[in-house]
């Protein structure tokens, strides 16, 4: 059964934002999709429409350019209010710092961080006005485990106190707010250009999730009011362990000899 609520996904022709459209899609909400592949994005939501009855709107964008960010941004301020900001766009880089492109590293700041809180500022005045919403903020585990990417994980901790601050300020008027840290898990993210030469075998079998399995979790923790969601086991007792100064550098030593030189 459809309801009135309405939830925006961007990155959502893939990975953790189809999963989330799928899911939402079942719990009956009006999805609004973005990512960059409009047909990709299109047969999602013909699917969805025909499978739940729910309203699908489709706006094919790339956040990390500034023109349509901007109109993404005004649609948000101006349309209808979200029930849900899901801000799940982003992408890898496999080089480091000192040796990739520039541009790469800036683009990824434009869309982890700028897209997320341009987004997240112009969705917020109808969520606090109705005294409910949220808004889930896809960061990573990359987060307090910075071994590899350095943009990556340095976007990926600034989303996770963005949010930890945010939800101080607005939770105690109705609304909730997420820093999804999922480590790694089955998608087309590591099928890009910019992560060419990833293997998968090389990370433990283990320490791969199943998109669905984030989204369930993401959504239960949503429900309770918990800021920082850390989805399977496994990633929450690294996180514990990233977090101490006793074993932070120990771990951080592990991933680098164990991944980054095998990429």
């Amino acid at each position: 059964m459809t309801t009135d609520k309405t939830a925006l996904i961007t990155g959502a022709s893939s990975g953790l934002g189809e999963a989330f459209a799928r899911r939402l899609a079942a719990e009956g909400y009006h999805l609004i999709l973005t990512a960059r592949r409009s047909n990709r994005l299109a047969a999602l939501a013909d699917e969805l429409t025909r499978q739940h009855g729910v309203a699908c709107q489709v706006i094919a964008a790339d956040l990390a350019q500034e023109e349509q960010l901007a109109r993404l941004e005004s649609l948000v301020a101006q349309g209808p209010p979200l029930s849900l900001l899901i801000n799940n766009a982003g992408f890898g880089i496999k080089n480091r710092f000192s040796d990739g492109d520039l541009s790469k590293h800036l683009a990824m700041i434009q869309l982890h961080v700028t897209a997320a809180v341009r987004l997240t500022h112009a969705a917020l005045p109808a969520m606090l006005a109705r005294r409910q919403g949220a808004v889930i903020n896809v960061a990573s585990m990359a987060a307090f485990v910075p071994f590899h990417s350095t943009t990556y994980a340095a976007t990926k901790a600034y989303l996770v106190a963005f949010s930890e601050g945010l939800a101080s300020e607005v939770m105690p008027a109705g609304v909730t707010v997420q820093a999804l840290c999922p480590g790694f898990f089955y998608s087309e993210f590591h099928e890009t250009p910019e992560m060419t030469g990833f293997k998968r075998s090389v990370i433990p079998s283990l320490l791969w999730l199943k998109p669905e399995a984030i989204v369930h979790e993401s959504l239960r923790a949503l429900e309770r009011r918990r800021v920082i969601c850390i989805p399977g086991v496994q990633y929450k007792l690294i996180a514990v362990f990233a977090q101490s100064p006793l074993t932070r550098s120990l771990i951080a030593h592990f991933a680098r000899a164990r991944f980054f030189r095998k990429f």
